[in-house]
């Protein structure tokens, strides 16, 4: 009963902030709404059993992507006035997108249906409790049965990084951008001159 009352208060709660991500006026109000979703959905977590993955949650999304997006927010000066004007523009092409979507999800849940033999195949797959953690658990997953695809995910990760670094380096006239293999190349001949002054005349 105690479960069950805690899981609507934290579903409520989440679904809340959730939605007003989305409809505060104010960017930050939405990132604190945010951080507080993360929170809840991090006790939904503790109360299904992962706590590995509550923990991750916290420390990840509201430890360092929530934070960030909240100094980026605090810090950039964006008119949100000026961005709004052209949304009429696009609402209807939006409106579409949305519809097409929630159409997908509703064939989707609709014809979705258990196959035989799906319950013993989940019983055989989930280790007993007490004998392995959930952490141990998810590592083997990872690291054992889905190698192959967590290495491929990493290298998509890296891909996308390097992808992103080239975009900002791109040469670009009237930028100003550090040298660094002059600046190693540089003696200490010319990074100064020295030059002798006489009394009372002055530079």
């Amino acid at each position: 009963m105690v479960a069950a009352i805690t899981f609507y208060i934290f579903a409520t709660i989440l679904v809340t902030s959730a939605i007003m991500v989305v409809f505060s006026k104010n960017p930050v109000h939405s990132v604190l709404f945010l951080i507080l979703a993360f929170f809840n959905a991090a006790g939904l977590f503790v109360l299904l059993g992962a706590e590995f993955v509550a923990m991750i949650l916290v420390i990840v999304y509201v430890g360092a992507v929530a934070v960030m997006f909240l100094f980026v927010v605090m810090m950039l000066d964006i008119n949100f006035a000026e961005l709004r004007k052209g949304l009429m523009d696009y609402l209807w092409i939006g409106l579409l997108i949305g519809f097409i979507l929630l159409f997908e999800m509703v064939v989707i849940v609709g014809g979705w249906s258990m196959t035989d033999g799906i319950a013993t195949t989940i019983t055989a797959a989930t280790p007993p409790v007490n004998e392995i953690t959930n952490t141990d658990a998810i590592g083997r997953i990872l690291y054992t049965d889905n190698i192959f695809l967590f290495q491929l995910a990493g290298l998509i990760l890296l891909v996308a990084m390097i992808g992103a670094i080239v975009l900002t380096h791109r040469k670009r006239e009237g930028v100003k951008k550090q040298n660094i293999n002059d600046q190693v190349k540089r003696r200490r001949e010319d990074a100064y001159e020295a030059i002798d002054v006489k009394p009372g005349s002055g530079i």
